[in-house]
């Protein structure tokens, strides 16, 4: 059955000297207000306790026009203004009902560079799109088309570090049913292999910062000679931002191959809840794991179940896929990440990767089952630890164990709520 989602499409565009100005000026004033809504409203808190809501701080905006040391936000579109204002207002709602951290001011130099313009200040004509105080369209690169009938409702116009250009269009798009499966799969991810599958097969990482780390030390070496505030020291940080951009782009678009692929071949995919930022404290492995980008992969395999209406399950990062024997149950007391084969008790040889994946499928196909939890649950146990740990007996007693060469078949998951979540 198709989907109706809201889907944002970029694409790279190329602005006139014009338009670069007017933009780069847009920005600005966008990152002033946020900043100065965000100064007052901390400042109404911590001397008079008072919350400032949207509404105040519009009208806020629009006494700061009036003065004569803003005049000049007046010159530019005051939907991307408004904008920034709905935005600050959400980052304190996710602040308050403990979702994210408190909000921080903008940078010039380290945050994005973007503008939002609504339905009101831009024009879709054509297939182009004029933006507010402009008289020409957008010079837009279109790499692929938008929906037969789209139209946009939301326009982000960005800049990143390279000085690349690009604009977001958001619009109504229909999602085609995935073709039907009763195929599962546990997803184990790693370094040495970025993923491993329940099946048996491994996914080398293609290790992308790895691949230009040459070349971006050379860049690095360039900028660092570099008297500060040159015009030589400006071209050789675009340099080095290019291979940022290079690397990133490369990392992101593999991901999207394999993660469409999991999707779309199985109706159930079964995956860890792994502590990234966690795992980023380890100084040896720090590098390694970002370059892996595991929580980009988890993200993007997220919402394309949501999409394709597929079954997503995540596994407690309490669960021990990795010291599980698959075979027996037997849970080993320790192993070292530099064993990459053991052998249990009961004489059952374990590939370690292989191993985890097939566990954590057991484990996510009990949930499908039964309907038990093996996700985090912060009312069962101080530590928020699943039921499934609080048993007296060995941690998967009753969890199917998967032989060597058992191929898994799974129904829809009648116990499973919205995707990417657990009844």
């Amino acid at each position: 059955m198709a989907r109706q989602v809201r889907r944002a499409f970029k694409y790279r565009f190329y602005p006139t000297g014009e338009q670069a100005a007017e933009l780069s000026r847009t920005f600005g004033c966008v990152r002033l207000v946020y900043n100065k809504a965000l100064e007052e409203r901390t400042r109404a808190w911590h001397c008079e306790r008072r919350r400032i809501s949207y509404a105040q701080s519009s009208a806020l905006l629009t006494q700061w026009k009036k003065t004569e040391e803003l005049a000049f936000l007046s010159e530019v579109s005051c939907v991307p203004l408004q904008q920034a204002l709905r935005h600050l207002q959400t980052a304190f709602t996710n602040f308050f009902v403990k979702r994210a951290a408190y909000p921080r001011f903008k940078s010039r130099k380290r945050s994005r560079c973007s503008a939002e313009y609504t339905r009101s200040a831009f024009t879709w004509r054509d297939g182009h799109i004029t933006l507010a105080k402009m008289t020409a369209p957008l010079d837009i690169r279109w790499s692929r088309p938008l929906p037969e009938g789209a139209e946009p409702s939301t326009v982000t116009v960005s800049r990143d570090s390279a000085g690349r250009w690009f604009v977001s269009i958001l619009c109504q798009d229909t999602i085609p049913a995935a073709p039907a499966t009763d195929a599962a799969v546990g997803i184990d991810t790693g370094i040495t292999s970025l993923a491993v599958l329940s099946t048996g097969e491994k996914i080398v990482n293609p290790r992308h910062e790895r691949r230009d780390r040459a070349r971006l030390a050379k860049a690095q070496r360039n900028l660092a000679r570099k008297v500060p505030g040159s015009a030589n020291r400006e071209k050789a940080r675009r340099k080095v931002a290019r291979v940022h951009a290079r690397i990133a782009d490369r990392r992101r678009d593999f991901l999207h191959k394999l993660s469409t692929r999991l999707v779309r071949e199985n109706q159930t995919v079964v995956i860890e809840d792994l502590a990234v930022a966690n795992l980023l404290n380890n100084r040896t492995l720090a590098r390694a794991i970002s370059d892996a980008a595991w929580a980009e992969l988890r993200s993007m395999v997220e919402y394309k179940c949501a999409w394709y209406g597929r079954d997503l399950v995540v596994v407690d990062r309490w669960f021990p896929s990795t010291k599980l024997c698959g075979t027996c149950g037997t849970v080993r007391e320790g192993l070292p990440l530099d064993v990459r084969e053991w052998t249990c008790a009961c004489g059952a040889v374990h590939d370690r990767d292989v191993n985890a994946a097939r566990n954590i499928l057991a484990a996510g196909l009990a949930v499908t089952a039964c309907g038990d939890g093996v996700g985090p649950q912060r009312g069962t146990s101080r530590m928020g630890r699943s039921s499934v740990k609080q048993e007296t007996r060995r941690a998967t007693a009753g969890t199917p164990c998967l032989q060597a060469g058992e191929v898994v078949k799974s129904t829809p998951a009648r116990a499973a709520g919205p995707a990417g979540s657990v009844a």
